[in-house]
């Protein structure tokens, strides 16, 4: 089968993509692995940017069921500060925000294979590529979008993780006491071999997402119940959080092969590389689903214009160089056992600190209408 475009995954990035090529008449194919919207390893907030873009995807996430977020709440040890976020956002499970973004790609007019699973990527001709799928079928376009996110395909993946991360994600439905405490915030908690996130979603429940590097994970002999014990041990915090929660699923996603701060350098002709296939983003930021949805966007604007994908993919890495750097080098902080220890203590002083942190590791990008119930 050949379009005018094939999307290698149905994500946010993929589907951002979709839409918006679909919705200028372009002939659009999906292929997304999984056979329905599931859970995902992601902390789930979405940013003023992300909001934006989602709005002008016409995806309505306040009828989803989104959580206003209004606050950041910084944990370790056993200090915690609060600072209001410089921007409105909101919180939004991924399968709740995947699904939305599927049935929009199909009304904008993208044919969507689910459940297909795509083997590799190569040039059938000097013009043309060829996608083939693990039952052997084959889809050709001129030009496709890379957006498979954690999963790499053979022969364009990306450098592999020295710090060897490993992340996590659980469900909890906390306390009636800890819910009405973490109230309309989104929490970050250190501890020595990582990071990790709770913040509400919708229908009352709470998502915890965290990383951890491998040797701290071998430490809690690589299991989730001695980790879990561990990290309430390093950061009290997430202890009185976690008191009386029932865990939602039988068992934590796990993820590998984390490489932050990765930006993709260069791509081959017609191959315009989105969402995490561009750059990878520390998680404490809170950026990765609007990076999605922006590099998405800008993909799908880049080749409208008829701008190549070896032009794209370099100006792309240069718009976004500053902002990964900051936040890399941010990542680094938290992983510093004197900044753990001094960051609440800072923040609760200077509260503007956390408006600069976050206002530096942000996308720019142009303000557009905001959805109403998420207006400032």
């Amino acid at each position: 089968m050949q379009d005018e475009v094939l999307v290698l995954g149905g994500g946010v990035a993929g589907c951002a993509a979709a839409i918006a090529l679909a919705r200028k008449g372009r002939s659009v194919t999906l292929i997304e692995r999984e056979p329905t919207p599931r859970h995902k390893v992601c902390g789930e907030f979405l940013s003023g940017e992300a909001l934006e873009d989602l709005h002008a995807l016409g995806i309505d996430v306040a009828s989803l069921g989104a959580v206003p977020i209004d606050y950041v709440r910084l944990a370790a040890a056993r200090r915690a500060a609060e600072a209001p976020l410089p921007f409105r956002a909101a919180s939004l499970t991924r399968k709740a925000l995947d699904t939305a973004l599927i049935a929009e790609a199909v009304t904008a007019g993208v044919r969507v294979e689910r459940g297909r699973s795509v083997q590799s990527l190569s040039r059938a001709t000097a013009n043309l590529w060829q996608a083939t799928l693990d039952d052997g079928a084959t889809y050709e376009a001129p030009s496709v979008f890379l957006a498979t996110g954690k999963h790499d395909l053979r022969g364009h993946g990306r450098p592999k993780d020295p710090h060897q991360w490993v992340a996590f994600k659980m469900y909890y439905r906390l306390s009636a006491a800890q819910t009405a405490d973490l109230g309309d915030a989104s929490e970050l908690m250190l501890y020595s071999g990582g990071y990790g996130g709770i913040q509400p979603v919708e229908d009352g429940i709470a998502n915890f997402c965290l990383v951890v590097k491998r040797w701290y994970f071998a430490r809690a002999g690589l299991r989730w119940e001695g980790l879990l014990a561990k990290m309430q041990q390093d950061c009290p915090h997430l202890a009185m959080r976690l008191d009386g929660a029932e865990p939602l699923l039988d068992k934590p996603i796990v993820v590998t092969h984390i490489p932050y701060g990765f930006i993709r350098r260069t791509t081959e002709d017609g191959l315009y590389c989105i969402g995490d296939q561009a750059a990878v983003i520390p998680s404490f930021t809170g950026d990765g689903i609007s990076i999605a949805l922006h590099t998405g966007r800008r993909a799908a604007a880049a080749y409208l214009a008829a701008e190549p994908a070896q032009v794209f993919q370099p100006k792309l890495r240069s718009a976004m160089l500053l902002q990964m750097r900051l936040a890399k080098a941010a990542d680094h902080g938290l992983n510093n056992t004197l900044a753990r220890a001094v960051l609440p203590f800072c923040l609760r002083v200077w509260p503007g600190a956390m408006r600069v942190t976050a206002m530096l590791t942000r996308v720019s990008q142009p303000v557009a209408v905001a959805p109403q119930a998420f207006a400032n």
